[in-house]
């Protein structure tokens, strides 16, 4: 008997089915009511927390909302694919615990690494002439510490690690064609997201650190519910 097994997505869980329609219609929300109004973006975005944007419950707001029709797809076919095993495994109301406390974790150490990384522009912009501070200060919008975040990719990472640590040996197809095993997948991209997120290239706005931050928490939150439960797939 082989020592895995083909993964092969079920039919659609309650939870998953129900974040399923909630991040569509936050979508769809999004692209009626925001265009030409930022205030969808204002509050329920992922703010620094040195802009007077800041709100705490965008913590965890930030992860219904998404940035183009692309971003949305890929986070609700890995949501799909991922968190329905999940759910299936866990029973809905741990599965729901374990998306948002990862989704949590990203904002949280997104947040931390967001904040040491605009210290310099920050600094540079309380070292400007007092006028140009004024000319700015006249609408917060400009200020350098003004940036949003929005995405489920921190707790659609959470479900991948979550998936590749319970069910190490079950292969995923990249691009629908080459086989490799959930756990070297999980490692290859929290690597790739690793070096993505150091590197820190002009013009990458894709925030690594979140998505590493779901991991991370997934990690430790499966790892310490499986102490009680030695169950794993493979």
């Amino acid at each position: 008997m082989n020592d895995y097994r083909y993964y092969r997505p079920s039919a659609f869980p309650p939870v998953v089915k129900n974040l399923l329609i909630i991040n569509v219609l936050v979508f769809i929300a999004q692209e009626t009511f925001g265009k030409g109004s930022s205030f969808i973006d204002d509050f329920f975005a992922l703010h620094d927390v040195r802009s007077e944007f800041f709100k705490p419950h965008q913590l965890l707001t930030y992860m219904f909302m998404h940035g183009g029709f692309d971003h949305i797809l890929f986070n609700m076919l890995a949501l799909w694919m991922f968190g329905s095993q999940l759910e299936n495994y866990w029973g809905g109301k741990r599965f729901l615990q374990y998306y948002i406390l990862t989704g949590l974790g990203a904002a949280v150490l997104h947040l931390i690494v967001l904040y040491f990384e605009m210290a310099p522009a920050f600094e540079q912009f309380k070292s400007a002439p007092q006028e140009i501070q004024n000319l700015y200060l006249r609408d917060p919008r400009f200020s350098p510490h003004i940036q949003i975040t929005v995405g489920a990719s921190g707790a659609i990472f959470g479900c991948l690690a979550a998936f590749g640590y319970l069910f190490p040996n079950t292969l995923i197809y990249v691009y629908f064609l080459i086989p490799i095993k959930a756990k070297w997948f999980v490692l290859i991209y929290g690597a790739l997201e690793l070096m993505l997120g150091i590197s820190n290239s002009a013009g990458d706005t894709v925030a690594h650190f979140a998505h590493l931050g779901g991991a991370i928490t997934g990690l430790i939150i499966v790892f310490i519910w499986n102490k009680t439960n030695r169950r794993t797939f493979y």
